[in-house]
């Protein structure tokens, strides 16, 4: 399929915005816009099939148990997991790091070690802070190093002291700078760490097969990938999934309950408590379809072209200062106007029809190591194209003039 024949499948890219401007979607890192086949299976089974699963005895409530199961094989197959019952459906990554968080805490103790990407995202920070704080472990930051890297050298230094988590991140949301997992997951087990892996921002930009990769766990949301809010995928080895404590306990995860005491049910449903988000999974499911179907290794080199095309172009304004802005990033390029408030220059870029991100995106640790309050951060989806980064472009010549200008 055609490039124009992958955006025309976006309703609202075809939106107008205030004074008539047609909308160039550049905030994918935080969100990205939905395909026809994911409204349209949500809606479908509102219309037609909506019932709660796994408890019903009749015929609606199979149908719909099934279309949950079937989501769940097809995010097996996405992933390359090894069995079905590693496939966790949440609310998102924050819900599933969170479960990790929880769930690891019997098998941590006062000074243990836990070690985690400088560039996280918040989601994959908190929690392990709020996991030292029960259990009075320590959470380090891993350094990164002058190209906002890890720091492959202190990493390995880190490592010889024996940490019992290592959690990273596949792709940085603010830089789209990409880890080596592979690497980085071999060296984790040979250290005897646990390794957690946030890919939220990977899943839309490049093909994941968790096997291969190594880790313990790794998590991400349907919304970055073209799906719905509120679902997420927490993937973990099975005798790894085994031993996490639920987080949450309630209706479907449990095998028996009594006054006298309750005992849990097997995975994936220990992990899945109370109704899931239905209608969401069987979107995340048509998502996968639509990533599946019509993005290959051409229309991922397509996204590239134009990441190297955006860089080029901002690297041609003196008045712009980009950061990490490496030639395999992944997704996302940021800047800043230099000498101007970064929330200024989304405003103005706003006010043409262009829509970024500003601010500190959910990473103030990096953003501290930076030195900056915050930065501008324009993202890609595989809906982008030529006309969209030109039109961006364009109007970042035009804030800059307006912002610059003498008065």
């Amino acid at each position: 399929m055609n490039h124009a024949a992958i955006r025309s499948q976006f309703p609202l890219l075809n939106c107008l915005q205030e004074e008539d401007y047609p909308l160039c979607y550049l905030d994918n890192a935080a969100t990205a816009q939905k395909p026809a086949m994911v409204l349209q299976a949500m809606d479908a089974f509102y219309r037609q099939q909506n019932a709660n699963v796994h408890r019903g005895s009749y015929q609606l409530s199979a149908a719909a148990t099934a279309a949950v199961e079937a989501s769940r094989d097809k995010l097996q197959r996405f992933i390359n997991a090894e069995q079905r019952q590693e496939v966790i459906f949440t609310h998102g990554t924050t819900e599933s790091l969170n479960m990790l968080a929880y769930g690891l805490e019997p098998q941590l103790q006062a000074g243990d070690l836990i070690l985690v990407d400088s560039a996280a995202h918040h989601a994959n920070i908190v929690p392990w802070q709020q996991l030292a704080l029960r259990t009075g472990a320590q959470v380090v930051p891993i350094p990164l190093d002058e190209e906002l890297r890890l720091d492959d050298a202190a990493c390995k230094l880190l490592l010889a002291k024996r940490p019992k988590i290592v959690a990273l991140s596949h792709v940085s949301n603010v830089l789209g700078t990409v880890n080596n997992i592979t690497a980085l997951c071999q060296r984790i087990r040979a250290a005897g760490a646990i390794s957690v892996v946030d890919g939220a921002q990977a899943v839309a930009h490049l093909p994941v097969d968790v096997q291969a990769l190594g880790c313990d766990f790794y998590a991400f949301s349907g919304h970055k990938m073209y799906g719905p809010t509120g679902v997420g995928i927490l993937w973990g080895k099975l005798a790894q999934l085994e031993q996490l404590t639920p987080m949450l306990t309630g209706g479907e995860m449990i095998k028996t309950v009594s006054f006298s005491g309750s005992t849990f049910g097997a995975l994936p449903h220990r992990l899945e408590a109370g109704t899931p988000p239905i209608a969401e999974i069987i979107g995340l499911a048509a998502a996968v379809d639509f990533l599946t179907q019509f993005v290959d290794a051409n229309s991922r080199q397509h996204e590239q072209r134009l990441l190297q095309q955006l860089r080029d172009g901002l690297l041609a304004m003196p008045a712009v200062e980009l950061y990490a802005a490496h030639a395999d990033n992944l997704g996302a390029i940021a800047f800043n106007i230099r000498g101007e408030h970064h929330h200024d220059v989304g405003a103005l870029l706003d006010q043409q029809g262009i829509a970024i991100r500003c601010g500190h995106h959910c990473a103030m640790p990096l953003m501290s190591l930076m030195a900056l309050n915050g930065c501008c951060r324009a993202s890609l989806g595989i809906y982008n194209n030529e006309q969209d980064v030109a039109r961006f472009l364009a109007a970042l010549q035009q804030t800059i003039a307006l912002l610059t200008e003498e008065i």
